[in-house]
C-alpha cells in the first residue's frame, strides 16, 4: 500500500476547495428571454467546509480521511440581509439526515460560502427525525420566519414498517438567521402538510399560510393542490379552513401534485408566485417549476397563469439522487427589481437563474394559459402565427 502523506493530501484538497469556492459563474444566453441560467451550480456537496468533513489533527486522522460525509446541497430558502445574498440550504449527510446551513455570496451568483456552523433548530416535545425545505419570510411583524417540513415516523405504522412517515409544517423565527426560536408546528385539519409558506403580511389581523394538504407522506390523495388559510396566532398556529388556490389538474405539469415554492413577490400588477408541479412518466415523477399571479388585495385569487413550465431540468440537471427534478423554495427580488431564482436539480445541487420583475410579469400576463386540450393548444399556436403574419404584412406595407 502506498504511503499516504497527511500534509500532501490536505494541501491538495484545500487547493481544490478554494478553487471551487472562487470559481466565476457565467450567464448563459437565454433563448426564451424570460430568465438566464448560469454555467455552474452555485452550491454542491463539495462546497461544504472542510472543517465539517475532516479531522484536521494528523495524530487522530493520519490518513486525512473524511470523517463526516455529505451527499447533497439543495432546496434552499433565500433572503438578502445587509447586502448579502443568503441561502438557507438543505444539506443532506451520508447518513440521510438533512439539516439547514446558511451560505452567503456578495453577488448572488457565485462565491457562495457556508457560515462556520450549521443551524441548530430547537426541538418540540416531539423530536424531528428529519427537517428540510425551509421557506423564509420577512414578515411585517419584524421577524424572519422559517417554515419547513418536519418528518417523523408514523406512530400508527404497522409493526415492522420502518418507512411510513408523517409530514408536518415546523415553524421557527429569528432576527439574524443564527439564533432561532421554535414555535409549535402548524395545526391543520386537512391531513399531512408539506410545502407550507407564510405570507409576508397580515390579512384581517391574521397570519396567512399557503399550504399543500395531502392524505399521505408521498401521495396527495384527495389533497387538491395549493391551499390558503388563516391563523389567529403565530405562537399557536392553526389553520381550520383551507381554500384551494391552484388545483392539481388532469394532464398538466401539476397533475399528480403541486406546491408553492418561496413566499410570493409583490408587484404593481399582483403577487408573483413560483410553484412546482409534478406529473408521472414512464421514468417516474417529473418535477418542474411554473409561475402564476394572484390579486394584490386577495392573494388567494389567481389572475394570470401561463401554460406549462417555466423551468424544467436540462442536461446535467436531470441526473442526481432523484432524477428529472427541479425544485425551488427561495428567490430574491433585489432593489433594482432583478430577481434571483434559486433552484435545485435532482435533489443534488443548487443553481441560480436571473430575471426581472418586469420580465416575469410580462411572461405571466401575455403568455397563453393552459386550455387543457390538445386542439386548443394548436389554436393558440395558430393565433400567434396569424398575429405574426399580420405584423409582417403591416411592416412590408409600411416599407
Amino acid at each position: 500500500m502506498d504511503q499516504i502523506d497527511f500534509k500532501q493530501r490536505y494541501t491538495q484538497i484545500l487547493k481544490d476547495h478554494v478553487a471551487l469556492l472562487e470559481k466565476e459563474n457565467i450567464s448563459v444566453f437565454s433563448t426564451n428571454g424570460i430568465y438566464n441560467r448560469y454555467e455552474n451550480p452555485i452550491l454542491t456537496r463539495d462546497h461544504i467546509p472542510l472543517t465539517w468533513r475532516f479531522d484536521m489533527n494528523p495524530e487522530t486522522n493520519p490518513f486525512f480521511m473524511e470523517r463526516i460525509g455529505f451527499n447533497a446541497v439543495f432546496n434552499a430558502g433565500a433572503i438578502k440581509i445587509n447586502g448579502k445574498y443568503i441561502l438557507l440550504c438543505r444539506v443532506e449527510g451520508n447518513d440521510r439526515k438533512s439539516f439547514f446551513a446558511a451560505a452567503e455570496s456578495e453577488n448572488g451568483i457565485d462565491n457562495f460560502r457556508f457560515w462556520d456552523r450549521p443551524v441548530s433548530i430547537p426541538q418540540t416535545d416531539k423530536w424531528d427525525t428529519n427537517v428540510y425545505d425551509m421557506r423564509l419570510t420577512q414578515h411585517d411583524d419584524g421577524w424572519i420566519y422559517g417554515v419547513f417540513c418536519t418528518e417523523r415516523k408514523d406512530p400508527n405504522a404497522p409493526q415492522g414498517d420502518t418507512s411510513t412517515a408523517m409530514a408536518e409544517a415546523g415553524i421557527v423565527r429569528t432576527k439574524d438567521l443564527k439564533t432561532w426560536e421554535r414555535l409549535p408546528d402548524l395545526i391543520s385539519t386537512t391531513g399531512q402538510q408539506r410545502n407550507v409558506v407564510l405570507f409576508p403580511h397580515l390579512i384581517d389581523h391574521k397570519y396567512a399560510f399557503f399550504t399543500r394538504p395531502q392524505d399521505g407522506f408521498i401521495d396527495t390523495g384527495k389533497g387538491g393542490g395549493i391551499g390558503f388559510g388563516l391563523s389567529d396566532s403565530i405562537e399557536n398556529p392553526e389553520v381550520k379552513e383551507e381554500l384551494i388556490v391552484d388545483a392539481k389538474t388532469y394532464h398538466t405539469i401539476y397533475e399528480v401534485k403541486n406546491g408553492l415554492g418561496p413566499a410570493p413577490i409583490k408587484t404593481e400588477q399582483g403577487w408573483l408566485h413560483l410553484a412546482h408541479g409534478v406529473r408521472n412518466t414512464a421514468a417516474g415523477l417529473r418535477y418542474t417549476l411554473y409561475l402564476f399571479m394572484t390579486d394584490l388585495k386577495e392573494p388567494w385569487k389567481v389572475i394570470y397563469k401561463p401554460h406549462g413550465h417555466l423551468i424544467a431540468p436540462l442536461k446535467e440537471e436531470r441526473v442526481g439522487d432523484v432524477s428529472n427534478v427541479v425544485f425551488s423554495n427561495g428567490w430574491i427580488k433585489d432593489d433594482d427589481a432583478k430577481v434571483y431564482i434559486y433552484y435545485a436539480s435532482s435533489d443534488t445541487r443548487m443553481h441560480v437563474a436571473t430575471s426581472s420583475v418586469e420580465q416575469l410579469v410580462d411572461y405571466c400576463i401575455n403568455s397563453p394559459e393552459d386550455k387543457l386540450h390538445s386542439h386548443l393548444s394548436v389554436r393558440a399556436i395558430n393565433e400567434l402565427i396569424e398575429k405574426n403574419n399580420k405584423f409582417k404584412m403591416k411592416h412590408i406595407n409600411n416599407t
